[in-house]
């Protein structure tokens, strides 16, 4: 039975602090600089808040997700001709080298065989083709686990994870963790005595309250990512083969060897 991601996705309306609505633009606009003239693929697109951003950029721009009611509010929403499709991400309805990046955001902790999802970004990638990943860093300190998520990666094994399916990688972290105020510091050890007692709700509607009550003025996700939409938090490079708790999200750029 498929899983219905919905209720753990982002979507248009939904209230989020300053930092998430930065953090959605980030990865968006960092992942423009790679899709320039390419065939660009987002996998997990979700309601394709990002889809027509990169759209700008890239030559031809398809998004996938598994879950149908993400898709139909895709095509919904669309203010122009895009396709979305619905599919598995361990099974792509692909050609082999027809696509020249992949571009797959806060979703390889859900699948349960990441493995058959880089294999298939090996078929349909040509031999320049760029495979592009986001995830929240699990070594962050008051890293919240999905419920619906199967495993996560830091840093190290994200790049031993891209290298066993042969892709060469380069890791960056971004939006860096510092408690600058006692506020802040209290507002962390909260959330990891919450996260460690389980009464993180899980669900994006359930979180709302949360977001209020701790991170103040919030924000609606708009139907479209817009330049300067928030402030760029462009990814720095990490130290290979050390933790990496200092940072909040982590980027992959890898190519096929």
């Amino acid at each position: 039975m498929a899983v219905d991601y919905s209720t753990v996705t982002e979507q248009t309306g939904d209230l989020v602090s300053q930092e998430a609505l930065s953090m959605l633009y980030t990865r968006y606009r960092y992942a423009s600089q790679f899709c320039a003239g390419k065939r660009v693929l987002e996998v997990a697109c979700g309601p394709g808040l990002g889809v027509h951003y990169l759209a700008k950029h890239a030559r031809f721009m398809v998004g996938g997700d598994s879950t149908r009611s993400l898709v139909e509010t895709a095509r919904r929403t669309s203010e122009s001709v895009l396709p979305f499709v619905r599919m598995d991400a361990q099974a792509l309805p692909f050609r082999p080298e027809s696509l020249d990046v992949v571009v797959c955001y806060e979703a390889l902790y859900y699948f349960p065989e990441p493995d058959s999802f880089l294999m298939e970004c090996r078929r349909v990638l040509g031999s320049e083709g760029l495979l592009v990943l986001c995830s929240v860093n699990p070594e962050w300190p008051d890293f919240n686990p999905s419920p619906w998520s199967c495993r996560y990666y830091p840093a190290n094994a994200l790049v031993r994870l891209l290298q066993a399916r042969g892709f060469s990688a380069v890791v960056q972290g971004a939006f860096p963790v510092g408690n600058d105020s006692a506020r802040d510091s209290l507002i962390s050890s909260i959330k990891r005595l919450a996260v460690a007692l389980h009464l993180i709700p899980s669900t994006m509607k359930g979180k709302r309250f949360l977001k209020r009550l701790f991170l103040g003025r919030l924000a609606p996700i708009p139907s479209a990512l817009t330049e300067g939409l928030a402030p760029y938090h462009p990814p720095v490079p990490v130290e290979a083969g050390c933790a990496v708790p200092n940072f909040k999200i982590l980027f992959a750029v890898a190519r096929p060897n």
